[in-house]
């Protein structure tokens, strides 16, 4: 089974796509700013003459939940690569609405052995 190699990966999901996350949090309606360069608070250009610049603080304490969320949910990004097919799925209820559960019982059964493997925490 395809499991894509992650490297650090807080640093490339997080920190690279988090400054529009970041804005539209801390300032809901912004839209003349920019990050030239890094993705980190000192690359933030604010021309925005209707929000004030987020602080520094603001910025890394958002960052810092962003970061927390994303490793929090380490185990759906696991399991995501182990639960049956959707096709398997279709399937099974197909057979299911016919009155055989045999399929659907069988995928139900992969599901809760990846929910086991990667409990939620």
């Amino acid at each position: 089974m395809y499991q894509p190699i992650l490297i650090e990966p807080e640093l490339i999901d997080v920190i690279y796509r988090s400054p529009h996350k970041i804005v539209n949090k801390l300032r809901p309606g912004a839209t003349n700013w920019l990050m030239q360069g890094s993705p980190y608070y000192e690359s933030l250009i604010w021309e925005d003459e209707n929000y004030s610049k987020p602080t520094e603080q603001e910025w890394n304490t958002e960052l810092e939940k962003l970061k927390k969320e994303y490793v929090d949910k380490e185990y759906q990004r696991k399991r995501m690569y182990e639960y049956p097919d959707l096709g398997e799925f279709v399937d099974a209820f197909y057979w299911m609405q016919k009155g055989d559960n045999t399929k659907m019982d069988a995928y139900i059964q992969k599901c809760d052995e990846v929910k086991s493997k990667y409990p939620k925490p």
